[in-house]
């Protein structure tokens, strides 16, 4: 068996010494026939070539809480003076080469050029529509910025961008961001790759803020399992004031509900973490699955009207975007 070509550590309830699990929850490994029957069965709705944006131009410092939606998982938070960017991509496909793969429908919600001095990346996971090495290329130049991520993680991105400033953690770690402000690594139900052999090899995580202005919750990507992970999460942190939810990328669930919740299941999480408002996040911007852009909106919607959450704590962030806490 080859070994691990991003991370070596000790065993753990979520590391066998080759590859990363998630205990208790369902698998989410898929075989090539899986693949194969996926998309065999032609299902994937059609998507617009582009969706009109108007971007916003943030401040270069805010004092309370402040997140602008720039697309799929890219979000720009402002806390207490301390500028933060989440999974941040601005290449136009996300995938390994530039002339292939899933091509944004929505131009970023801010531009590059446009985006305040960056304190702090946060990445959660080594997948192409979240680790994109040429934006993280960019940022390095321009802002030298801090990037936290978890395990194994930190050997791509140093691959890449050998300078740049890195903090590593497992779940349940706290690294400390500067100005008062703390990211707690939170586990979600995903799994990890870059190419066809390194399948979990590095870690995936959510990301729990602990700021002056109040706590934010980035989900990272997962799928919703029993729930246990997100009631645990509440336990060991407490309520955040804000979580970032993805509520995009589930269909077919057969084949998507270990690694994506859906929205009816993004609304369970947000219970269950006690968050006192939500955005809705890897939704409209790349087609990665099968249901149709305006979908993940529309079930939010749906959902919050059976559980009676009143539609402003739960809403589907589009780019440009920008929410005051």
């Amino acid at each position: 068996m080859p070994p691990n070509r991003y991370y070596s550590g000790p065993l753990s309830d979520h590391f066998d010494g080759m590859r990363f699990f998630n205990p208790g929850q369902p698998a989410t490994d898929r075989s090539f026939a899986e693949v194969v029957r996926w998309q065999a069965a032609r299902g994937a709705a059609p998507w617009p070539r582009s969706v009109p944006v108007t971007p916003a131009r943030p401040e270069a410092r805010v004092d309370g809480l402040r997140v602008t939606s720039i697309g799929h998982a890219t979000l720009l938070i402002q806390a207490a003076g301390l500028n933060i960017l989440t999974d941040p991509v601005w290449s136009e496909r996300a995938s390994p080469v530039a002339f292939a793969g899933p091509k944004r429908v929505t131009a970023p919600g801010v531009a590059f050029d446009d985006l305040p001095p960056i304190d702090v990346v946060l990445l959660s996971h080594c997948h192409y529509d979240h680790l994109d090495v040429n934006t993280l290329r960019r940022l390095h130049t321009a802002h030298r910025s801090l990037m936290a991520m978890p395990l194994g993680n930190d050997a791509i991105v140093r691959a890449a961008v050998p300078e740049a400033r890195i903090a590593v953690g497992d779940w349940h770690d706290r690294v400390p961001l500067g100005a008062g402000v703390v990211t707690g690594f939170t586990p979600a139900n995903h799994w990890s790759a870059r190419g066809l052999g390194d399948r979990r090899m590095a870690l995936w995580a959510g990301h729990y803020l602990e700021t002056p202005a109040g706590a934010v919750w980035f989900a990272g990507d997962t799928g919703y399992g029993d729930g246990a992970i997100f009631r645990d999460i509440r336990a060991r942190w407490g309520a955040p004031r804000v979580a970032l939810i993805p509520i995009g990328a589930y269909a077919p669930r057969w084949f998507m509900a270990a690694q994506h919740c859906d929205p009816a299941e993004a609304v369970a999480i947000m219970r269950e973490v006690g968050a006192s408002h939500a955005l809705g996040i890897h939704w409209g911007t790349f087609q990665l699955t099968d249901e149709a852009r305006e979908a993940p909106v529309e079930q939010l919607a749906a959902a919050l009207a059976r559980e009676s959450v009143a539609p402003d704590r739960f809403v589907a962030a589009q780019p440009g975007e920008v929410f005051d806490f």
